[in-house]
């Protein structure tokens, strides 16, 4: 069997996942990315020092080969940028990092084509992050997409961007009245890209299943959460990739039976950015005790997230859709000093009971309420502490009864932003 591990937000995004695949890298030989693209924001705190990731696994400051799969869509402009600031921080990404020959480009007309989209929906806007996401796995998806190995390529690469632009600015001039973009300005920057980017291009699908064969620990770094994939999530009030475990297979071109362990990253409580079904939201004091201590804000975005108690029957759906074998529980906390702390252990609908997120549409999931286990709250802090043993008697008790509500093991519990407030409780990689 492979040692492989892959790690998935189980909730809306956001749930702390740059900074546990930050502390498990340093037992693995490479992170891949997976999906998704620059609408990721890991952030990761280092010594105090806060960097937020978009595109460059969250594993870069350790060393350690890091991948960019074919599943990722990838703005060019923003990978270098985050090249360039990496190395502000002393960190070469020469001898380490590769991305898939394969992965989808993001232009500026998905951008532009994200914006107008969004803006005309008005009210009913998906809250998406306008990063061209979206159409760049649409163009994918109907077979137009330009791919990374098709820079390399300057003939072939003006023939299919000449064809895709003409594609997008139709659509910007006569759908959303919108300026169009000039095809030659765009070609001239992405041309321009090719040289510098070639040193980093391979087939990576090659070179992860020759580690994962020489035993090598390889972890698979998802982006967004569960609840947000395209196929599992709320729709339509999700993001336009497979999020779930199972895009770890076909970002990457391994197979899913070399893929053995799944950790799911589930915040004390809940979060979601943009618009969507929240049964457990809150809009009071707990609501803003939340948002306020836990700092509640798109890492790319900067919007601010909306706070709810911790869902269990959300999270029981993702157990399932992931096969997940740990969770790690993040910003424990941000529950110090709450008089009484909430779970949803059900949802009610006319009358009838769901231990499970049902599959309804948004509006029918806007009706469920959610039926609220009550636990006592502590007055101690529990921030920074590293030991489970430290932890006040509430609080060991919260993280006990996770356990025995969702039959899943807690292997980690953060208690801070630091990459040294975790607490390990398992051994994921060799336990």
């Amino acid at each position: 069997m492979t040692n492989s591990l892959i790690v998935i937000g189980a909730q809306w995004g956001d749930e702390g996942k740059g900074k546990v695949i930050d502390l498990l890298t340093k037992q693995a030989q490479a992170v891949v990315r997976f999906q998704g693209g620059h609408n990721a924001g890991h952030t990761l705190v280092i010594n105090g020092e806060k960097t937020v990731l978009h595109l460059i696994p969250s594993g870069i400051f350790n060393d350690v080969k890091c991948i960019i799969g074919n599943g990722v869509v990838l703005h060019i402009p923003t990978l270098f940028e985050e090249i360039e600031s990496l190395g502000e921080k002393g960190v070469c990404l020469e001898d380490n990092f590769l991305i898939s020959s394969q992965c989808p480009l993001i232009l500026p007309t998905h951008i532009r084509l994200d914006e107008a989209r969004e803006k005309a929906l008005g009210n009913k806007a998906i809250g998406t992050t306008g990063r061209g996401i979206g159409p760049a796995y649409e163009d994918k998806v109907g077979r137009r997409t330009i791919h990374l190995i098709d820079l390399l390529d300057p003939d072939k690469f003006r023939e299919k961007l000449q064809n895709l632009m003409e594609y997008h600015n139709f659509l910007l001039k006569n759908l959303y009245s919108c300026e169009t973009l000039e095809i030659k300005e765009v070609e001239e920057l992405w041309l321009s890209f090719s040289t510098k980017i070639s040193p980093f291009v391979a087939d990576t699908s090659l070179v992860i299943n020759d580690l994962l064969n020489k035993d090598k620990k390889v972890l698979f770094e998802g982006a967004q959460g569960s609840m947000l994939d395209i196929d599992h999530g709320t729709y339509p009030f999700v993001t336009s990739s497979n999020t779930v475990a199972g895009a770890a297979s076909t970002g990457t071109g391994v197979g899913p039976g070399v893929l053995n362990k799944i950790l799911g990253i589930t915040k004390a409580y809940t979060t979601r950015v943009g618009s969507g079904p929240f049964p457990t939201e809150l809009d009071d004091a707990n609501g803003k005790h939340l948002a306020d201590v836990g700092v509640e804000f798109g890492a790319t975005t900067g919007r601010p997230r909306r706070c709810g108690w911790l869902d269990l029957v959300a999270l029981r759906r993702a157990i399932i859709n992931n096969s997940i074998t740990h969770l790690c529980l993040t910003k424990l906390d941000v529950l110090d000093g709450l008089e009484e702390i909430n779970v949803a252990v059900e949802y009610e609908l006319s009358g009838k009971v769901f231990p499970i997120m049902p599959n309804l549409n948004d509006q029918g999931l806007e009706k469920c309420k959610p039926i609220y286990k009550t636990f006592k709250g502590w007055k101690e802090q529990t921030s920074g502490i590293r030991e489970i043993e430290d932890l006040p008697d509430q609080a060991k008790g919260f993280i006990s009864s996770i356990e025995e509500l969702l039959g899943i093991k807690i292997a980690l519990v953060s208690t801070g932003p630091d990459r040294k407030d975790i607490i390990v409780l398992e051994d994921i990689f060799d336990g």
